[in-house]
């Protein structure tokens, strides 16, 4: 009983090494066929959403439209180097001012601003 085992084990023994000796896996080439341009349009649109993401806003005022365009006329006579948009987010219009590059350019144009409209405050646009 002894030997039979031992023959087993032999036997099984000899198969795993020939079977990881001859045996391959399986290879194959695969190509790609697509536009030249994709490529280029793929890193213009990486280079649009580096310069987008990292730009920062001031917020003038939420609330109804009315009161958002004349807030924004307003902010304008007072604050004309700064850029102004009105944004709907429901259920209010928003006045936003600026596109600053960091945080340090908008804290310093907060603090100018702040003097005229004390409810202002710097965020990241999520757009």
């Amino acid at each position: 009983m002894k030997t039979l085992n031992l023959k087993t084990i032999r036997l099984a023994l000899f198969c795993i090494i020939s079977t990881s000796i001859y045996g391959y896996a399986q290879q194959g080439n695969v190509t790609v066929n697509q536009d030249k341009r994709i490529t280029k349009l793929l890193e213009l649109k990486k280079e649009m959403n580096k310069n987008a993401s990292d730009r920062y806003k001031i917020q003038i005022y939420s609330g109804n439209r009315v009161s958002a365009e004349s807030t924004e006329s307003d902010f304008k006579s007072k604050f004309d180097k700064f850029p102004t948009i009105v944004e709907f987010e429901t259920p209010n219009y928003k006045v936003w001012a600026g596109n600053f590059r960091n945080r340090l350019e908008a804290d310093r144009a907060l603090k100018e601003i702040k003097l005229k409209f004390p409810n202002a405050f710097v965020f990241q646009p999520k757009k």
